[in-house]
């Protein structure tokens, strides 16, 4: 299935769980909160996303004389993929790992860690930093802002329900709502919004893997990367991560346990491998 349409139909799918929360809860008037609280908060995540990750992150502008080398790198890379170059930001962390922030290529920054720089050759990094370009090309932090936001008005929305249910309140329009059927309904639907929003983040990191291996001009400069930094990642988690925010990276950087592979934003590191290592010269 094309991406762009899994995406479009993954988004669709968020949207639809929202507006029937805000049914369950006041009928026309609860759709209608539904959407407004939705627009809300997806504005805010348009304009101030970017913003709000660099400052949980404590990430800082880094210097064109202190990494040449990365300038060079993002420069010929935006250069080829015929876009704007993205800031260049750095987060001082033992931990190998990057990721891309920004509503659109004239607004991208580009985050790498201490770790990331130390740990991989420079045809690795050239891998990582197509990767993230890529999802600065497709607008993919735009659209994982838009499903995280969706996900989380669905989980107010649950949080409301329960509460309803606590005080014994129904809806004007839905006298004749199972006050049980919605509770179930408040528990199982901010899991479905969650498994949805994995879907989303988990078909844009296929898609950029491929595009980054277009860009950088070799998939294995890329799986090379993503093997080192899945292995340093398990064993240095980044003290920072959240789950809110852990799609943005390349690779997940919360503490790997059996529910956060369960929960896990990001497909499986030796799946996206095995995809660059299939991506022969030839097909490229």
């Amino acid at each position: 299935m094309n991406n762009v349409f899994k995406t479009a139909l993954l988004l669709t799918f968020l949207t639809l769980i929202l507006l029937i929360f805000g049914q369950m809860i006041g009928g026309r008037s609860g759709v209608m909160f539904a959407f407004f609280l939705a627009a809300v908060m997806n504005l805010s995540a348009y304009w101030f996303s970017d913003k709000i990750v660099l400052a949980a992150y404590r990430a800082k502008p880094l210097e064109e004389d202190h990494a040449p080398e990365l300038f060079a790198m993002v420069r010929d890379l935006a250069e080829q993929a015929q876009v704007p170059m993205p800031r260049l930001y750095y987060v001082r962390s033992a931990t190998p790992n990057a990721f891309a922030t920004g509503r659109d290529p004239e607004h991208a920054v580009i985050v790498v860690t201490d770790g990331i720089v130390k740990l991989l050759s420079a045809e690795e990094i050239r891998g990582v930093l197509a990767h993230e370009l890529s999802h600065v090309i497709h607008r993919d932090t735009l659209i994982a802002s838009v499903a995280a936001t969706l996900a989380g008005a669905i989980g107010m929305i649950a949080s409301m329900l329960r509460w309803i249910f606590i005080f014994g309140g129904t809806s004007r329009d839905r006298e004749d709502s199972n006050p049980f059927f919605l509770l179930i309904m408040s528990i199982i639907m901010p899991i479905a919004a969650v498994v949805v929003q994995m879907a989303v983040s988990r078909s844009r990191e296929f898609a950029a893997d491929e595009r980054a291996a277009h860009l950088c001009g070799n998939p294995l400069y890329l799986a090379s990367a993503l093997a080192k930094l899945d292995s340093e990642a398990g064993r240095i988690p980044l003290r920072q991560a959240e789950p809110s925010t852990a799609h943005l990276f390349i690779v997940n950087p919360l503490r790997k346990g059996v529910i956060s592979r369960l929960f896990s934003t990001h497909p499986p590191t030796t799946e996206r491998i095995r995809r660059l290592e299939s991506m022969t010269e030839g097909n490229l």
